[in-house]
């Protein structure tokens, strides 16, 4: 949930701006949190406090109507409804908000469970579900050891079918200004990110430079980064400052339950 928060706030000044250059700085005043932890920390809040996840993204969205970058519309549609339904997405938002179940979670079939579970309000789209599982299969595997790194490309094309491409691949399409919105497209991009990275900041640096959908190829990255290296302190406090402080309880709150010291 930290790897994926921290993600999001470096990727934020990316994602409709200039395209990010090798040795960007990673934390400047033109960055902030979006949407994607904005709903990460729904999620996390749902888990710790006993609420449906529906009701706390609705309660989190609509506390925060206008993140850096906006909500996607039809997502914006939800929030805003009246009576929100699932709509059938497959977008990534499913992905990127999952990370906190592979962390507050201890059995793998609740893990399973609870990603697609989370996922449903929303992104009940199959896609959208698979999208959710991969990423908090994957984060919870690698955290608990049960999945080398060497083996994850191998069993995710296995259990999800996701074919990752390769990281020239996802550079090339970054450059023609594609923006990966789907589950499709982002999680087996992040997940080639992380599996070229060599620790916690060259994953999240490999994810920005790829372009797109920066922030949220970032925020998936860093899950999936944070499950497998050491995240160093003075990140976690960088980006602790652009935080308010009911998202700084959320995460005080998900920290002592999994036994961190923040």
């Amino acid at each position: 949930m930290l790897g994926a928060i921290i993600g999001d706030i470096v990727g934020s000044r990316f994602e409709f701006s200039e395209p990010p250059q090798p040795g960007f700085k990673l934390f400047t005043p033109d960055c902030d949190y979006t949407d994607d932890t904005i709903c990460t920390i729904a999620i996390a809040d749902a888990i710790l406090n006993g609420k449906s996840y529906r009701d706390a993204l609705l309660e989190w969205c609509r506390r925060y109507p206008e993140p850096m970058g906006s909500y996607g519309g039809k997502f914006y549609q939800w929030v805003n409804s009246d009576n929100p339904q699932p709509y059938g997405s497959f977008g990534n938002g499913s992905a990127m908000r999952v990370s906190p179940v592979a962390w507050l979670f201890e059995d793998f079939s609740d893990v399973q469970e609870q990603a697609r579970l989370s996922a449903m309000p929303s992104h009940n789209h199959p896609e959208g579900v698979k999208g959710a599982e991969c990423i908090a299969t994957l984060c919870y595997w690698l955290r608990t050891c049960r999945i080398t790194k060497d083996e994850v490309e191998r069993k995710v094309e296995k259990l999800w079918g996701y074919e990752i491409p390769s990281l020239r691949d996802i550079y090339k399409i970054g450059s023609e200004n594609h923006f990966d919105g789907t589950c499709m497209e982002t999680v087996p991009m992040a997940i080639r990110c992380f599996l070229e990275s060599q620790n916690f900041e060259d994953a999240i640096r490999i994810a920005v430079l790829a372009d797109g959908d920066t922030d949220t190829k970032a925020n998936i990255t860093g899950a999936l980064a944070e499950a497998f290296y050491e995240v160093p302190e003075p990140l976690i406090e960088k980006a602790f400052s652009y935080l308010p402080d009911d998202m700084l309880d959320i995460i005080t709150q998900y920290s002592q339950r999994i036994g961190e010291k923040i």
